[in-house]
């Protein structure tokens, strides 16, 4: 940037010419001083007066007026026109009507700089000014402001929040855009009443005009307050934020929890419609927990957003058009290997996206409710490849399918498993409802209402066997036994990796709840096997059965099935006799 010899800048701002110098850096007009002339004519200091220019240079020009301003500028930037235009701008007392006019300046180092005078021309033009006309500008000036705060709205917001960024880049500052949003403000509203809620939103905007005294503040959607301003430090910036909602809480009318903030750092690549939509996604993942004052936006959440988005609005095509698969896992008795059952797994091949994995799917459709689809899905396909099982000749060795708590809030189950078995006849195959095995958390069974364990008696009285699965994870607890009756429990595979860490205590764990279940008559599973030292020990404390990579690793019934076309292995299953003992 091109910086003026000391004495020839104090002669130029003592001139009594409106006058400023300008140099265009990178597409983007940048300051170097102005004439106190100008400051006399615009009624600034001269320090306000180039705030002025480095914040949006249209910021007081009239909305009508901004399109050929920015075009005769453009024009004169890229030196295909000097510099001549009569626009209207916003004074103390209303808008005046300038002349400015401009050439370019060459230096002795050859650095070329836009020289501009301005000419207040509005007594002279008063004379032809309507006062109808009078009126309209102002009705079209009331277009980028809030009547209740007085403070810019979200379409001047829009319309120059850009430039105020890039302004803050030139500057060598990088922007933040910060959207803050009052905690039920309708509640406030409701109680209080309209003009307490008015009062509440200007007291918020006093106390942000403080907390940012050199921001761009504006008035959003409803009841949010945006920011933009230089980007602090996050600590720093978090802390002021923290300081802002005790004030509002302690100075508030009416009892109020405050604020909270979404907050992006604007990147040289992001423009304020994208940072708007940005803050209000990380004020949205705040929701209503009170206890979240701010949160920033970060790719990672974004990507984690889409992809959550991306699961949901695709869910429904999936299950239609079969992108969900079955895949089979096998379950093996602990002192031969052989295989007893098989547990259907679920995996998503999405043609877009490709194999989606479960740890990103299950905990989105658990959140909105949907896992009930999915889980009568993978029943229904099992039941759909019981025919293709038999007529390879594969042995029908009974397959777990998992469910989840929710799935009996969401529809009537006992109903709904025994129409898909009607609707598939299986019977015909010699197996019975034994041959489905119906696995629940342990999580979800220790914390269920009567309503599911209603229909957990229905289903397992009707002849499916329930295993509890997952146990000895984070949640466990042993009163789960008294509560419902189960067949079976798997251990949580975190018990199997863990075995020698804190003095083995994992190993002590396991044979202790191993030698309870023998006493109960119910079976035991550990899930999670890796290697022959984690099976030998299973084997060595009486676990029943075992399952993980290290026996079986899950594939689909197509894969299992070429493999047996072409000689290869398949994981051996033991007799119906052999199997019925030890499940």
């Amino acid at each position: 940037m091109f910086v003026f010899p000391e004495e020839i800048r104090y002669a130029y701002e003592r001139l009594p010419i409106p006058l400023v110098v300008h140099q265009f850096i990178d597409e983007t007009v940048v300051p170097l001083l102005v004439s106190d002339g100008f400051c006399r004519l615009v009624g600034m200091d001269r320090e306000s007066a180039m705030k002025w220019f480095s914040g949006s240079q249209y910021e007081r020009v009239h909305p009508d007026d901004v399109g050929n301003v920015a075009r005769v500028s453009d024009e004169f930037a890229h030196k295909r026109s000097c510099y001549d235009v009569v626009f209207r701008a916003r004074h103390a007392d209303g808008y005046h009507r300038l002349h400015a006019f401009g050439e370019w300046m060459t230096t002795r180092d050859r650095t070329d700089l836009a020289v501009l005078i301005y000419t207040d021309i509005t007594e002279s033009g008063k004379a032809i000014i309507e006062s109808t006309q009078e009126y309209r500008f102002f009705q079209q000036d009331a277009f980028y402001t809030d009547p209740v705060t007085g403070l810019p709205n979200i379409n001047y917001l829009i319309k120059f929040g850009n430039e105020r960024m890039h302004a803050l880049r030139v500057a060598g500052k990088k922007p933040v855009l910060i959207s803050f949003d009052v905690n039920a403000m309708q509640s406030y509203n409701n109680q209080y009443g309209i003009e307490k809620g008015d009062d509440l939103l200007r007291l918020i905007a006093s106390l942000l005009q403080e907390t940012f005294p050199d921001a761009l503040l504006v008035r959003g959607v409803e009841d949010h307050l945006i920011v933009v301003a230089e980007m602090q430090e996050r600590e720093q910036l978090t802390s002021a934020i923290e300081r802002l909602n005790r004030s509002i809480r302690k100075k508030a009318y009416g009892n109020t929890t405050g604020i909270q903030a979404g907050i992006c750092e604007m990147g040289d690549n992001i423009r304020i419609a994208e940072g708007i939509d940005h803050v209000n996604h990380e004020l949205r993942r705040i929701g209503s927990n009170l206890n979240t004052i701010w949160r920033f936006f970060s790719r990672e959440a974004d990507e984690e957003y889409w992809n959550q988005r991306y699961i949901v609005e695709n869910f429904d095509k999936a299950l239609e058009n079969h992108w969900f698969k079955v895949y089979y896992q096998g379950i093996s008795e602990t002192q031969t290997g052989h295989g007893v059952a098989l547990e259907a797994l679920a995996r998503w091949g999405d043609p877009i996206r490709g194999i989606i994995s479960p740890a990103a799917f299950i905990p989105v459709l658990s959140k909105y409710h949907l896992l009930y689809k999915l889980d009568l899905y993978m029943f229904e396909q099992v039941c759909r490849e019981i025919s293709v099982r038999h007529e390879a000749g594969l042995p029908l060795v009974p397959v777990s399918v998992n469910f989840a708590r929710q799935d009996f809030d969401q529809v009537n189950m006992p109903a709904e498993l025994a129409g898909i078995i009607d609707r598939h006849q299986i019977e015909r195959f010699g197996i019975g409802r034994d041959y489905f095995i119906i696995e629940i958390t342990e999580q979800d069974m220790a914390t269920a209402p009567e309503q599911f364990y209603e229909q957990l008696s229905k289903l397992r009285s009707s002849g499916f066997r329930v295993w509890l699965d997952d146990f000895g994870s984070a949640y466990s607890s042993l009163n789960v036994f008294s509560k419902f009756e189960v067949d079976l429990i798997k251990f949580d595979m975190e018990l199997i990796r863990n075995l020698d860490q804190q003095k083995g205590v994992n190993r002590e764990i396991l044979r202790a709840i191993v030698g309870i279940c023998r006493k109960l008559g119910i079976h035991t599973l550990a899930e999670g096997v890796e290697n022959e030292e984690q099976e030998a020990f299973l084997d060595q404390i009486g676990c029943d059965l075992v399952q993980g990579y290290y026996l079986h690793r899950p594939e689909p019934l197509d894969t299992i099935l070429y493999r047996c076309q072409h000689g290869q292995r398949v994981h051996q299953m033991v007799t119906d006799e052999r199997r019925k003992h030890l499940i």
